[in-house]
């Protein structure tokens, strides 16, 4: 067969009733013991029993068959031809366990593309050399193996960096100054990494070397079937060592930041100005909250080589060679997390063909899903994967598993990666993250249900395209900003943070859905035209937000001046941004005084953007519920509608009122169970259909919406229970 990464070519009905193995799971099967072919063979049976529509093929801790050997690849050529007969799909995974990018020590065990940081300290070498961590993170620690780049003279008062100098070879500081260190330091080994270390993401040919050895190894097995049979290869948690700020600003700690060899020689020719010169500013914050230009400049520079070098480059040989690349980066989900570990997470999305995300814990990331909803909406992408469910542990029920499952959905992912059934149970294998999802659990052959459930909700959720009326610059570049010490510049970033997190909750809750919008994606995407909408790619918006930001791009704030110019909404919501390209300019507050403002309250928000607004739940108490999420899709005049309640109290956690829908339809009820549909009774008035409803908690409704009227139907308030008698007391 020939795959297609949506289920569009067949008719609506067809799809329903019978959906695609593409939107049943793909859960990470961890090879983690010694490989039999056979035993692999019969789990891939148990998952086909299970519902499951395919696997993603999973090294981990525990394997002894050499990864990526003879006899290895031998294994994934029978399971895929196994798979195959079987109406099931084989994903790929790029790493021997996680992060990606070392091949399981294969490719740095060339010291030249380890990974690589930049330590400066206070306390120049000992000649103690510490030992490297030994976890999955790419955190760097101080190694005392490394090449002196740079000395300074610093003068620190009330907190704030007054005066810094680069030392000569020879120079010495001031009375009153500190002098500090700036070491360019190689990770050394770990055991995490097979003995090696993490890769230099930041370097293209250490990159390019991970996929000579990893992804050219598989295509020379399974290349007849990219894109048929095998829909995507999935990358984990890549990521750079992690910026580490000082506590304090007249502290005497070691900061750390990522670094590569060639940083200082490609930052100064792409800036006219040697980072290593003005270093000090990218670690403490300037007297009266002065923005420093090169602290902007350094955390631009490392989120762009990141994604150009890791994302971009993997993601065009996957193009090219006709497989998705799928997967998650390292630590979404807030702005200090990102800032950290790659800088911006939307922009490693534009080169992924199905971005993915990470949520573990039975946790609910809206930042994170909705980040990469917005690039894969504006890409044209199929949807969202998610590797999910992972570190619940075995007391999690179905319910939770249709929970966590149905808000990603509405939420955009279409495709979900179970984390995580277990190849065997021995030794260490059977601590790693339980539960297993496969043959281990007792209710394995009942797991079908869930299976079912989210294959006709993934068949009908990507069809046609996005209702969504709504853009919301993100504020990323703002953060980076902040970025100093704790005691200067925390109370900042927690500003920016709660923000950020608030105007999330605020508006998917208060169902207004939106997208972000990436700054560093909007100039190859953004389309104004005489129609006033603000076009991102392949999302066109009525109504772009401006949230709290202290900085905007010049290129962002022309496309916002042109949509202006011809009568566009802009809602300007908090802080008005004071700083163009993290420069002083009036220009953003020019532009803020011909269009709309609110302060950052969530009422205000809500009620600026309420005519943008198609779905809204209508109470008896004439209360707002905060438990709903939706998404809706347009496809030619038929829409699909699908809501979810939240809520994890079982019993009183049901959504109750009238359904309110902008527009007049004719309402059916899709069974997700069954594959089903009746006709829902609605009633109109002033332009929009009402139903009753109620949605349990961890309940659901997926509607089907044609242009009409009809009043004749099944009612979407269940029938009360009736009771037939009661047990005795014991």
């Amino acid at each position: 067969m020939t795959l297609r990464l949506d289920d569009n070519a067949r008719s609506f009905e067809a799809s329903f009733q019978s959906p695609s193995p593409l939107y049943r799971g793909a859960p990470f099967w961890s090879w983690n013991g010694e490989l039999e072919k056979e035993e692999l063979l019969r789990q891939l049976d148990v998952f086909r029993e299970m519902g499951i529509g395919g696997v993603t093929i999973h090294p981990r801790t525990g394997l002894t068959t050499e990864y990526l050997g003879d006899t290895f690849m031998e294994l994934v050529n029978a399971c895929r031809e196994h798979a195959h007969a079987n109406d099931m799909l084989t994903w790929l995974y790029d790493e021997d366990r996680w992060p990606s990018g070392f091949a399981g020590g294969l490719v740095t065990k060339d010291k030249a593309y380890r990974q690589r940081h930049l330590l400066f300290t206070p306390t120049p070498y000992q000649g103690v050399t510490s030992a490297c961590h030994n976890d999955s993170t790419a955190a760097g620690s101080r190694q005392e193996n490394g090449t002196l780049l740079a000395r300074y003279a610093i003068g620190i008062t009330d907190g704030r960096l007054a005066t810094y100098r680069r030392l000569g070879e020879e120079e010495a500081a001031h009375p009153g100054e500190t002098v500090w260190y700036a070491y360019l330091e190689v990770d050394t080994d770990s055991t995490w990494f097979n003995n090696q270390s993490y890769v230099d993401t930041l370097n293209p040919a250490a990159v390019r070397r991970f996929i000579d050895v990893t992804h050219e190894r598989y295509k020379a097995t399974l290349g007849h079937a990219f894109g048929k049979d095998v829909p995507a290869i999935f990358t984990d948690e890549p990521q750079f060592t992690h910026k580490q700020n000082l506590p304090f600003a007249e502290g005497k700690k070691d900061a750390i930041l990522p670094w590569t060899d060639a940083l200082e020689a490609d930052f100064t020719a792409q800036f006219g100005g040697s980072l290593l010169d003005h270093l000090p500013e990218v670690i403490w914050d300037l007297p009266a909250a002065s923005p420093s230009l090169w602290r902007y400049r350094y955390h631009e520079w490392i989120a762009e080589r990141f994604a150009s070098s890791f994302a971009d480059q993997i993601g065009s040989w996957c193009k090219t060679n006709n497989i998705a690349l799928t997967g998650h980066m390292m630590e979404e989900p807030t702005l200090l997390s990102q800032c950290r570990a790659l800088g911006e997470a939307m922009r490693s999305y534009r080169s992924m063909q199905i971005p993915g995300i990470d949520m573990l814990c039975d946790w609910m990331e809206l930042t994170t899903a909705k980040q990469a909803q917005s690039a894969a909406r504006q890409f044209g992408c199929p949807g969202v994967l998610s590797e999910l469910y992972g570190v619940t542990g075995w007391h999690f029920d179905f319910h939770g598993h249709k929970r966590q499952g149905d808000w990603q959905a509405a939420l955009g992912v279409l495709f979900r990666v179970h984390h995580l059934s277990w190849y065997s149970m021995r030794g260490e294998a059977k601590r790693d993250y339980p539960a297993s999802i496969s043959y281990q659990s007792p209710w394995y052959k009942e797991y079908r249900t869930i299976e079912d459930h989210f294959a006709r909700v993934g068949a009908t959720l990507s069809r046609g395209t996005a209702v969504c009326r709504v853009a919301v610059i993100h504020p990323i570049e703002s953060f980076w900003l902040a970025f100093g010490p704790n005691d200067t510049s925390g109370d900042e970033r927690e500003r920016l943070e709660n923000q950020f997190s608030n105007l999330t909750e605020w508006l998917l809750r208060g169902l207004i859905d939106f997208d972000f919008v990436a700054e560093s994606l909007l100039p190859a995407q953004a389309h104004v035209t005489d129609s006033a909408t603000f076009t991102v790619g392949r999302m066109p918006y009525e109504v772009v937000v401006v949230p709290g930001m202290r900085t905007i791009r010049s290129s962002t704030l022309a496309q916002l001046e042109a949509f202006a110019d011809v009568g566009g909404r802009i809602l300007f919501v908090g802080e008005i941004p004071s700083l163009v390209d993290a420069q002083a300019s009036p220009r953003a507050i020019l532009l803020a005084e011909r269009c709309e403002r609110v302060p950052f309250e969530r009422s205000p928000m809500l009620l600026a953007l309420a005519p943008h607004r198609d779905i809204r739940l209508q109470t008896s108490s004439g209360k707002s519920v905060d438990c709903l999420l939706y998404q809706m899709r347009q496809e030619g005049q038929h829409r699909s509608l699908f809501i979810c309640n939240t809520n994890r109290e079982l019993f009183l956690g049901a959504a109750n009122g009238t359904l309110v829908i902008t527009g007049e339809f004719k309402v059916s009820a899709l069974d997700t169970s069954s594959g089903t549909s009746a006709p829902v009774a609605a009633s109109y008035r002033h332009g929009t259909t009402l139903i009753p409803a109620e949605i349990p908690a961890s309940g659901h409704l997926l509607l089907r919406l044609e242009p009409g009227q009809c009043t004749a139907g099944i009612s979407l308030i269940p029938e009360p229970g009736i009771e037939t008698g009661r047990l005795a007391s014991p």
